[in-house]
């Protein structure tokens, strides 16, 4: 049996080259991993691939920053007959905000921004924001209480949502926003347009909270990226490019692959009544992203990356703002980002909320894996990816579902990746 699980878990190291700078190698039991019980990973993804409950996924594990696992499964493209690969691209989505939010605490850094300035400063459009709010007769839209913050958009608390709740949904997809932006609301790869003319309009649109009231998920993060490119007077690829990804030798994260990248792109799978199917073109399934406009680089969705490349964002996160010689942030500004700033009702007790970052607080009270502190997040086509500073633990899975249904291989992952450590 020990020969089964050695042979499995050689196949899944193997699984292909991770194109760009990967973190170091190093063998499972030199970081305190067990290989006989890191094996099981590959059992139950080669499962969910057969069973049809995804095309393919990747999987990488770094402990005390060296990579220590990195497997794939499945396809990259099941119609092309494309194997999926550990150096595939991937739709990451919402994982596009963690980068955003690092671009915004360097300026900070900087001093050219601060967490109480007002969003209004970059945007005048925001100094008069109305707030939707049910009344006994309907609807009214009234002032908000005070202005919108950049640490309002860091931690979700603006009041700004992706504009598909029914009380505001007419008026945002009047603006080609809200259900006119992908089937969720957060999609513009589609838009032939700069970011911040996207912005401009959502400015003009009601908020459905108060600022600072309560976590509202949407265009934080998006309109965080037009102020880094007001501030910094470039582009947000520009920015990402000088600053994050060459420092970092992420050489596989984009807004809009290269031409010869196409090939290492994953398509897109749904999961339907039917079962899994390829998803359809445009913005509820392939997305623009190698044929479209390639103008609006949206911060909160908008990046492809691969895992290789996302392990060393996070890598670097882990080491507190530092990789490779490279400084990106200051740990002091990566204690601040990774501590919750929420009150403990918003994700149910055990789970806040930093500056870009969903904060493991209670793992007891979250029923979930992990120390206090670990922070993480995902992305609309179900990938996730977690950080674990006191077990100096870095994730990364991906996968490209949209929609993924009752999709559960991300929590059994980090069941399986905490029963490794020995």
């Amino acid at each position: 049996m020990r020969r089964v699980v050695v042979a499995f878990l050689s196949t899944a190291l193997a699984a292909g080259p991770l194109t760009g700078q990967a973190l170091p190698a190093a063998s499972p039991a030199a970081v305190g991993l067990d290989s006989a019980r890191l094996a099981r990973i590959g059992v139950v993804m080669q499962a969910a691939v057969d069973s049809g409950r995804t095309a393919g996924v990747v999987v990488l594990i770094a402990r005390h920053g060296k990579q220590a696992y990195a497997g794939a499964w499945g396809w990259a493209d099941r119609e092309a007959k494309r194997r999926m690969t550990t150096s595939a691209l991937f739709r990451i989505a919402s994982q596009t905000k963690a980068v955003t939010s690092v671009a915004a605490m360097a300026l900070v850094e900087d001093g050219l921004l601060r967490l109480a300035d007002p969003v209004a400063k970059f945007l005048p459009g925001f100094a008069h924001t109305l707030v939707a709010t049910p009344t006994d007769t309907g609807l009214a839209l009234v002032p908000a209480a005070r202005p919108i913050t950049i640490r309002d958009l860091l931690t979700h608390t603006a009041g700004i949502s992706y504009g598909t709740d029914r009380s505001i949904r007419d008026r945002y997809a009047a603006a080609d926003l809200g259900p006119r932006a992908g089937p969720y609301g957060w999609y513009l790869a589609d838009k032939a347009e700069p970011i911040c003319e996207t912005m401009e309009r959502l400015s003009q649109l009601p908020t459905v909270a108060q600022p600072g009231s309560r976590f509202v998920y949407g265009y934080n993060t998006d309109l965080l990226g037009c102020i880094v490119e007001k501030v910094s007077g470039r582009s947000l690829a520009d920015f990402f490019e000088s600053r994050i990804l060459r420092p970092l030798r992420m050489t596989s994260t984009w807004f809009y692959p290269p031409t010869s990248a196409r090939d290492r792109v994953a398509a897109v799978y749904a999961w339907t009544d039917h079962g899994l199917e390829r998803a359809p073109d445009g913005p509820s399934g392939q997305g623009d992203y190698l044929d479209g406009p390639r103008t609006s680089y949206a911060g909160g969705a908008g990046l492809v990356s691969s895992a290789g490349d996302y392990a060393r964002f996070l890598q670097m996160l882990a080491n507190g703002g530092t990789l490779d010689g490279h400084r990106i942030l200051g740990p002091r500004t990566v204690a601040l980002m990774t501590t919750n700033q929420l009150p403990d009702s918003v994700f149910g007790g055990g789970n806040g909320f930093g500056l870009g970052f969903q904060i493991l607080v209670d793992p007891g009270r979250a029923a979930q894996f992990g120390n206090p502190g670990a922070f993480g997040w995902g992305g609309a086509y179900a990938t996730v990816y977690w950080v674990d500073p006191k077990d100096e633990l870095v994730v990364v899975f991906m996968t490209q579902l949209l929609p993924a249904g009752p999709f559960d291989l991300a929590d059994r992952l980090r069941a399986m990746v905490y029963q490794a450590i020995r």
